[in-house]
């Protein structure tokens, strides 16, 4: 009788805890998912893009006129509308467009190709569609690396050690069947990346740039503008390339917690708090031993993403087609690049590396690349497998920068290059060999590159059009472009490229300013004293800068890819894509509106499909949930069942 008396209350009590884990689950979510191993997802196109043992097969299906017309104003960087065959699957009214920096300016300016890298967006005209997952997929050119190697071989370095870095494979990229190439594909570092990596954090990504004339030699600062994540003020305005970088859209509280912690990691203070430093350790090994010049490491400060969550920042890797030389130098230097002092673009590191702790397990990791990857068989596993799936296709690109006797030769340089640059880290490890730049100058101890060509592997031509080799002090090769055999034209049949409509006002790279040439940045005119090391440190014969028109307001000046880049971000779209042209004969839309894509958190997020992106963290997050609704159920049901006894 007690029981029966008191069986209600117990039901009750039951069902009010039920409803308190549920409370408890949804308040606390974050702690749990930290506790329950981890805040990442499963993504699906894990393994259905990046298992690496198998090349991913690519076809672009696109109205022949609209491919060229893509390729001929390729500097807008617009997308268009194509169907994309991934693997025998296909995914319709896909964007795309020309992606990149250098790369893509310096192939706008040679008329020998039409090879751009490619940016492939998902959800740019279906809301929420993914690949498995994957909300964008970048396809490198390879430009300026005739390894077609070094930022394959980096990132898998940055898998090795578990950092928090895009996922790659290789691509064997078509045109309406028709082949165009061996790109390198890579997860593009935005919503699914942030999903795969840190799950449901509401964090903020940035992609801060400072490649413009108004941040290159003559007294004007690279890293300029807080791109270099030097901590100056607490004026928000000192860090205006950082903000005029997001990714996902960002407020004044955002930008503050940013600065707040550049402030405190400069002066070393609760280093854990406000940094990632586990991930920022692993980034400087792999970085380090990539010896990448057009980045951080380097003068220029970019080429990198600044991720920030609840004030904690990370730096997340980006572009290494011009590691292991490609900017120059010779092969002594590169091969033996000091590992202390590395970052030459910035002051970031400097407190993690004053702490004892910290540069210890730096040296860890560089060991662990060292003594493992290197010596355990990491490196010739990778090498061997990439030989075995791109040697054939490269010797049959046809829109390739390299011929495939400069490819064989480049990948034997390669493979000596980085096993010097392993042995050379080893030294310096050991203290048999100088670990800073200073040092290493009267130094008799350094590792013997004498006899290797860096130019071999491929430079980037800061002379105009394609990618070079051979043009260093140490080489007196012909140019490329002398020797680059004739590429078909895909849409005539013709060979060579028309380019029509290309636009390359603006060019970086000439010994002579291109034809309607605008400074807008200095009004018209150039700074007295002023010296462009873009132009060789020439200007051309004649050139009267007064004579150049101010530029219009609102114009960021040169290049303009980054100011364009900044309005996709914040408009919806242009006039040309809010109108729908009719399909063509292959059922593609040129064009069509832009679709918001939903929002989660306050930024824009793919679509998840739990049934295949199986995540640690949702997946721990909703077992709390259905413990809780199950005690919450079978307590309605006992009740139930006892009442209909009772009567």
């Amino acid at each position: 009788m007690i029981a029966h008396k008191h069986i209600t209350k117990i039901a009750a009590g039951i069902m009010a805890l039920a409803v308190c884990l549920c409370l408890f689950a949804m308040v606390f979510s974050e702690q749990l998912l930290e506790a329950a191993g981890g805040s990442g997802l499963t993504m699906e196109y894990e393994s259905r893009l990046f298992d690496t043992e198998e090349v991913m097969q690519v076809n672009i299906l696109m109205d022949e006129e609209e491919w060229q017309k893509m390729l001929d104003g390729a500097t807008a960087e617009t997308y268009y509308q194509c169907n994309i065959e991934i693997n025998g699957e296909t995914f319709y009214r896909v964007g795309i467009r020309p992606k990149g920096n250098t790369s893509l300016t310096a192939i706008a300016s040679d008329p020998e190709t039409d090879r751009y890298s490619l940016k492939l967006e998902f959800d740019q005209y279906v809301d929420g569609q993914t690949c498995y997952g994957l909300d964008k997929l970048i396809l490198n050119n390879n430009y300026a690396d005739a390894t077609n190697m070094k930022e394959a071989l980096i990132y898998d370095m940055y898998q090795y050690l578990d950092a928090d870095a895009s996922l790659y494979n290789y691509a064997e990229i078509f045109v309406n069947g028709e082949y165009w190439g061996v790109y390198l594909a890579l997860e593009a570092v935005e919503d699914s990346f942030i999903l795969r990596n840190y799950g449901t954090e509401k964090g903020n990504l940035y992609k801060p740039e400072s490649m413009n004339m108004g941040g290159m030699g003559g007294g004007f600062p690279m890293g300029g503008s807080g791109a270099n994540l030097n901590y100056t003020d607490d004026d928000l305005n000192s860090y205006s390339a950082i903000w005029d970088g997001e990714v996902t859209a960002t407020k004044e509280a955002d930008h503050k917690r940013v600065v707040k912690a550049l402030k405190h990691i400069s002066e070393g203070n609760n280093l854990e708090t406000y940094a990632d430093v586990d991930n920022l350790l692993k980034y400087m090994a792999v970085h380090v031993f990539a010896v990448n010049e057009d980045s951080l490491s380097g003068m220029m400060a970019h080429n990198y993403y600044l991720y920030e969550y609840d004030g904690q920042l990370n730096i997340l890797p980006w572009d290494y087609n011009l590691s292991l030389g490609g900017m120059g130098g010779s092969a002594a230097d590169v091969v033996n690049s000091a590992i202390d002092n590395a970052f030459s673009g910035t002051n970031f590191f400097d407190t993690l590396m004053e702490n004892e702790e910290y540069r210890a397990r730096y040296y860890s990791y560089l060991r662990q690349l060292v003594d493992e990857y290197m010596d355990g068989g990491g490196f010739e596993t990778f090498y061997n497998r990439v030989r075995s799936q791109i040697d054939g296709m490269v010797g049959t690109d046809p829109t390739a920068f390299y011929t495939q006797e400069e490819y064989l030769e480049a990948v034997e340089i390669f493979s000596q290059v980085v096993t010097l640059r392993g042995e050379s880290i080893r030294g310096q490890l050991e203290g048999t060999i100088p670990s800073t730049e200073s040092e290493q100058r009267n130094s008799n101890a350094l590792v013997d590159a004498s006899g290797l060509d860096l130019t071999v592997m491929g430079v980037m031509d800061m002379g105009g059009g394609g990618p070079q080799r051979g043009n260093s002090p140490q080489n007196d090769g012909n140019d490329l472009q002398n020797r680059r055999p004739e590429t078909a034209d895909r849409s005539t049949g013709q060979t060579g490229s028309t380019k029509s409509g290309t636009d390359v006002s603006g060019s970086q790279f000439g010994g002579e300013l291109p034809e309607g040439f605008t400074p807008p940045q200095f009004g018209g005119e150039l700074p007295e004293g002023f010296d462009p090391p873009q132009f060789g440190g020439e200007l051309p014969e004649g050139f009267d800068p007064s004579q150049v028109p101010e530029a219009p307001p609102g114009n960021s000046g040169l290049p303009q890819n980054e100011q364009r880049q900044q309005e996709e971000q914040s408009e919806v779209g242009d006039e040309e894509s809010q109108q729908e042209s009719p399909t063509d004969d292959t059922g593609v839309f040129r064009q069509s509106g832009n679709m918001k894509r939903p929002e989660v958190g306050g930024k824009n997020m793919p679509d998840m499909n739990f049934g295949n992106n199986t995540g640690s963290s949702v997946a721990d997050t909703l077992v709390w949930y259905g413990i809780s609704f199950i005690v919450l159920i079978g307590a309605f049901l006992f009740v139930k069942l006892y009442r209909k006894r009772r009567r």
